[in-house]
Formats: C-alpha cells, sequence, structure tokens
C-alpha cells in the first residue's frame, strides 16, 4: 500500500506513472498501426498473386 500511495503522492511517483501510461498508449498505437499496415500489405499482396501475369 505504500507504493500506490508513493506513486500517487510524491512528485517522482507521478512522473513515474506518466511514463508508464505514455509507454502503454504508444504500445496500443504502434500495435494498431502496424496491424494495420500488415493486413493492408497482405491484402494488396494477394491481389498480386491472384492476377495472372500478363507477361508469360
Amino acid at each position: 500500500m505504500k507504493m500506490l500511495t508513493d506513486l500517487i503522492s510524491t512528485d517522482y511517483g507521478l512522473m513515474s506513472l506518466i511514463v508508464i501510461l505514455i509507454l502503454i498508449a504508444m504500445w496500443i498505437y504502434f500495435t494498431v498501426l502496424f496491424m494495420g499496415k500488415i493486413g493492408k500489405s497482405s491484402k494488396e499482396h494477394a491481389k498480386k498473386t491472384a492476377a495472372p501475369s500478363a507477361k508469360t
């Protein structure tokens, strides 16, 4: 319980909490960003491989 009190009531605790929250937000943002790019890339790759090649 002392740790929770220090986390909320002291200046170094609040800064630590802010850094933790920023890291979690960045983790969520980059996960969504990368998963979206992976999905888009895989759809484009599927279109390229499904279309017959005109050069053969």
